[in-house]
């Protein structure tokens, strides 16, 4: 179900405003990539970008044509893990966090 204009309107003007929320949604995204759900981790983190970032800064920061990062997170897109971990760095020192990994039983 796409998601409706004022809903990506409140999403995006939330993350402008509340950093917490933010960083939510970047580990949000980063959880469902690690636990296997691909496809909702890109859609989360292709929300984030738009809302704080935007593609065409990030193109910048990591020497990659916007339409084709677009694409990488796009539902027909597959990065390769090198991209997605340039993506991911770039966008943690963008927001001044460090995203950590820990073991849960």
């Amino acid at each position: 179900m796409p998601l409706t204009r004022d809903f990506k309107e409140a999403i995006q003007a939330r993350a402008q405003r509340d950093a917490a929320f933010r960083e939510q949604l970047l580990s949000e995204a980063v959880e469902c990539l690690i636990s296997g759900d691909v496809e909702t981790g890109k859609i989360i983190l292709r929300d984030y970008i738009n809302a704080t970032i935007g593609f065409a800064r990030l193109g910048t920061l990591t020497n990659k044509p916007p339409k084709s990062l677009m694409r990488m997170l796009g539902p027909m897109g597959n990065p390769q893990a090198r991209n997605m971990f340039e993506v991911l760095s770039h966008i943690q020192q963008h927001e001044g966090i460090q995203l950590e990994v820990k073991a849960v039983r």
